[in-house]
């Protein structure tokens, strides 16, 4: 009789370069021991050094992709990543309705490593509007947070502030990611009563691509694997510590983190 695995669906971008994106998510998933399913929202042709061009695909193709594993598959996570507009977003949120997926995190991808803009700016309002709610756990970075807050977002208090604000979007837990800050890497986690940060040295000055991705993929996993909220993204914090001590650089942009140390035998 075949194992049930634990399994999990990402819905997001393809990066050719293989850093972030679907391949990050995949890979991420693999690496915490989750069968990986995925929904391709958009093609990019980018790799280390940056984005050369993005085709958002059909809400059609979508939406068809998403049946096409819940129906057959039903995995007991899923997150979402690039979703490239509003259309999209419009989709998925239904699809996550239809669906009934209570375990949804939401990595609300905005810009890219480079600086090159993946959201059209008019579909943030919906982002807010319909996906945030449907949320389980959101992972916005300090750009992102002051996109969705309303104001920018670098210093602590900035952060807290920024995390009630979202909260009250309707996410359960709202998880600031501090990866661009000066002096740590602290990300804040709260869940409308306490605020908690994960704490984290500066591992490196140098420009990472995918932590994002890589991060919110290894929440989705815990949660797929049977984790609570708050073990799901302890977890991931830990996961990416270790995938970021040994960073890789495939190419001759930035570099991107290591999950082959989690395949080495021991």
């Amino acid at each position: 009789m075949n194992e049930k695995l634990p399994t999990a669906l990402t819905i997001a971008g393809s990066d050719s370069g293989g850093g972030a994106g679907i391949q990050a998510d995949l890979k991420t998933f693999q690496a915490m021991g989750v069968f990986g399913s995925s929904a391709i929202t958009a093609v990019t042709a980018q790799n280390t050094a940056g984005v050369k061009e993005v085709i958002i695909l059909s809400p059609k193709i979508v939406a068809a992709q998403i049946e096409a594993v819940m129906d057959d598959i039903s995995p007991l996570a899923a997150k979402t990543g690039m979703l490239g507009d509003a259309a999209i977003i419009e989709t998925v949120s239904r699809k996550v309705e239809q669906y009934k997926i209570e375990l949804l995190v939401v990595d609300p991808v905005m810009v890219a490593t480079s600086g090159d803009m993946l959201l059209e700016l008019e579909a943030v309002g919906l982002l807010k509007k319909l996906l945030l709610p449907r949320a389980l756990v959101v992972t916005p970075n300090l750009a992102e947070a002051g996109v969705l807050a309303g104001f920018p977002v670098e210093s602590r208090r900035e952060m807290e502030a920024a995390a009630r604000i979202i909260r009250e979007m309707g996410p359960r837990y709202v998880v600031v990611k501090g990866g661009h800050r000066e002096r740590d890497a602290d990300d804040l986690v709260y869940d409308g009563e306490e605020m908690s940060y994960l704490r984290s040295p500066r591992l490196t000055d140098k420009k990472v691509h995918g932590t994002g991705c890589t991060f919110s993929a290894a929440i989705t996993a815990g949660l797929a694997l049977g984790l609570s909220p708050n073990e799901a993204i302890t977890r991931a914090k830990t996961f990416m510590i270790k995938a970021l001590q040994n960073l890789l650089s495939p190419g001759q942009g930035a570099l991107v983190a290591n999950l082959f140390i989690f395949s080495k035998k021991k």
